[in-house]
């Protein structure tokens, strides 16, 4: 069965973008951490230079994921990927089919109907591989929709003070999680949370899945 994993960079005190909605501090890490390149791929590929430990975390992600959902200001924000996400066909949750799209040999879709209909859509195009989620707005529907089976936290060394939070707007808390794997890496910590149903306040992964 597929995994459903949230996947975000975050400061040590829990933002991922500044007070003007910034988020250079949080994901310089994957651009000056290191001198191992890795390429992203897809239609508007990208080079990250990272430390040795943090490629080799992202080469095992990576290659466990099938698909992706986001929200719309992800999708703003990189232009479309291009086209083609990196990480195989994106799922956009949106009020709006933005114009111009879709768009011919384009692996983007976009889902108006919320969050389970994306979740859905992305399982059914991954196979037995991962499906990844990004976006804090994204992330905490999928949370409090019990969508999610693992999160994924790249924990960059700063402090922001404030800005937007990962974990706000919550429902279910307190819910515990399962042991992390760790990865230490420079200028980032990669943690990796198993979420466990029975002991958490959102609803059922099994349960709240669309068939």
């Amino acid at each position: 069965m597929s995994k459903v994993i949230a996947i975000m960079s975050m400061s040590l005190d829990g933002y991922v973008a500044d007070r003007d909605d910034g988020v250079s501090e949080v994901f310089d890490w994957y651009f000056t951490s290191g001198d191992v390149e890795f390429e992203t791929g897809g239609s508007d590929p990208m080079t990250f230079r990272v430390s040795a430990p943090s490629a080799e975390h992202l080469r095992g992600l990576t290659a466990g994921l099938g698909a992706m959902v986001t929200g719309r200001r992800t999708f703003d924000v990189a232009e479309g990927w291009g086209g083609n996400h990196a990480w195989g066909p994106a799922f956009v949750l949106t009020h709006r089919i933005p114009a111009g799209w879709p768009r011919p040999n384009s692996t983007v879709h976009f889902v108006t109907d919320g969050v389970e209909s994306a979740v859905k859509q992305a399982k059914a195009a991954v196979g037995d591989k991962s499906v990844g989620v990004h976006g804090a707005d994204t992330i905490q529907q999928c949370l409090n929709a019990g969508l999610i089976d693992e999160l994924q936290v790249d924990l960059a060394a700063v402090l922001l003070g404030s800005g937007i939070r990962l974990f706000d707007h919550l429902v279910g808390t307190p819910a515990v999680l399962g042991n992390p794997k760790v990865i230490a890496g420079i200028g980032v910590t990669h943690l990796r949370y198993p979420l466990i149903p029975s002991r958490r306040g959102w609803p059922s992964t099994r349960a709240a899945s669309p068939r």
